[in-house]
């Protein structure tokens, strides 16, 4: 368990604390590219780690986040016309562009008292891998690149890449990622469920025999230079072992312990829009392939596991405030949970805990040793940032190309498995 303070330090991540300040070293997700679709389109509203701003699409294509309050009076800029390489205010007609900078003053009279000398806050934008990045920080810490995720190396066609609502905080949500042990019971069909005899569905019927039969994973833990690489093997029978392969990457990526060898890759990104809300942004990508219609077909449905159904704004339709749809029918006769989908389940049980978890309540098991390195590895890092020492991690940029996933195997430690399954030992993908 943790203290009542380090909870408080660990969930917290708005402008000033400790772990707010960390966040801020690194580039964020904070929106689909998709969401601005083409020059001069509508601005979005963006709420990240507590600040309110909008982002827009101006007529050179290029990306501008700023803060959502005009600087005259205070009129929201999210109703602003979009045009001519800047926002306008709709009140008194001020005008910014990407950098915050108040290009038009159409009210004020020429001179110097004004003209040249407004602006408001502004961040640093890029776009990589369909997504808009943005810093946050000290603007002389800008990290030079933005980290180096394999999907966002790939070409478009290679990779699915979306986001939706969780609605509790970042760090539980993120711990449920790294809890590989829970997939004994939460995803499982109910005991009474046959076998699928379907013969493209034999992958999944073997995982999810050894899954229910083996719910006592035993775990291995290597660190890496930015994060650590968590593996749960299982017993697999004559098989040897079933390895659960699952990366973290600081301060919130991770990439998912599900694909054996050939099979797509799906990875996550946490952002928090509050302290009691997160988005996490999804992926899938094959390094060797391009994703087929059929597949994108199927994500936009909510099918392989790591995709939800979502309705508009991205939030799932199973969610918190109608019970994730539960059907104790199904709970009792087909799924351990009654809810449907994979991800809506995961969402489930990580809300079910309140928007910010009390840890001080817990007691843990050598299950969760995931979740204890996660914390230690976080907490420190803020607790360093804060007594001055920046972190190298931002900066790391080709660290992070890094794969996880599962593998049947004879090997029994963690370092022979990931060498075996991946060529490295702490999964580095190749150039």
């Amino acid at each position: 368990m943790l203290s009542a303070v380090d909870n408080e330090l660990l969930t917290r991540t708005s402008a000033g604390t400790a772990m707010g300040e960390y966040f801020r070293r690194f580039w964020q997700p904070i929106a689909l590219s998709r969401e601005l679709a083409e020059p001069d389109c509508p601005p979005i509203r963006v709420k990240v780690m507590g600040e309110d701003l909008i982002a827009f699409r101006d007529t050179k294509g290029r990306v501008g986040l700023i803060e959502r309050r005009c600087a005259h009076r205070g009129a929201d800029l999210f109703f602003g016309r979009n045009e001519e390489c800047g926002i306008r205010c709709i009140y008194h007609g001020w005008k910014y562009d990407v950098d915050g900078k108040c290009i038009e003053l159409p009210n004020v009279p020429e001179g110097p008292a004004y003209h040249g000398k407004i602006a408001i806050k502004a961040y640093p934008t890029r776009e990589f891998g369909e997504l808009v990045w943005a810093y946050l920080g000290p603007r002389e810490r800008v990290p030079e690149r933005l980290p180096e995720l394999e999907f966002a190396m790939l070409p478009a066609s290679h990779r699915y890449v979306t986001k939706r609502l969780q609605e509790c905080n970042w760090a539980h949500s993120i711990e449920g990622a790294l809890d590989t042990a829970h997939f004994s019971f939460l995803h499982m069909p109910a005991p009474s469920v046959k076998a699928n005899t379907n013969p493209d569905a034999a992958a999944d019927e073997r995982r999810l025999r050894w899954l229910r039969n083996d719910p006592l994973p035993e775990f291995s833990i290597a660190e890496h230079e930015v994060g650590f690489v968590v593996g749960g093997s299982r017993r697999a029978e004559d098989e040897g072992y079933y390895w659960r392969l699952t990366q973290f990457m600081v301060p919130a990526h991770s990439v998912t312990p599900s694909a054996l060898p050939g099979e797509t890759y799906y990875a996550y990104t946490w952002v928090p829009i509050t302290d009691e809300a997160c988005w996490i942004y999804t992926y899938a990508w094959h390094p060797d392939r391009p994703l087929s219609a059929e597949e994108r077909a199927k994500y936009e449905k909510g099918g392989f596991g790591q995709f939800a159904v979502l309705g508009p704004g991205f939030a799932p339709v199973r969610n918190r405030s109608n019970d994730f749809l539960i059907d104790r029918e199904e709970q009792k006769h087909k799924s351990f949970t009654g809810v449907r989908g994979v991800a809506e389940q995961d969402a489930m049980a990580q809300a079910s805990q309140g928007v910010i978890a009390d840890r001080t309540r817990e007691h843990l098991t050598p299950t969760d040793i995931g979740v204890v390195r996660f914390r230690r590895i976080m907490l420190e890092a803020a607790k360093s940032l804060a007594a001055g020492k920046e972190p190298e991690a931002p900066h790391l940029y080709k660290s992070y190309r890094l794969r996880a996933g599962g593998a049947v195997t004879h090997a029994a430690s963690l370092d022979e498995v990931m060498k075996e399954r991946f060529g490295d030992a702490r999964g580095r993908a190749s150039a």
